[in-house]
């Protein structure tokens, strides 16, 4: 089989994609503590994602 995809592109049977990011939610007992400290930070980044 020839390889003519990158390694970061990733495929099923009928969808390939390519994922540039990663989110990670804070559980309940930490999202205070995280997002107090960055919240226009994550709000502007969640912007440019949607």
């Amino acid at each position: 089989m020839n390889k003519q995809y990158s390694d970061d592109l990733h495929s099923l049977s009928h969808t390939k994609w390519s994922c540039k990011y990663h989110i990670v939610f804070a559980p309940k007992y930490r999202r205070r503590a995280f997002y107090e400290a960055r919240r226009v930070e994550v709000g502007a980044i969640l912007r440019q994602l949607c």
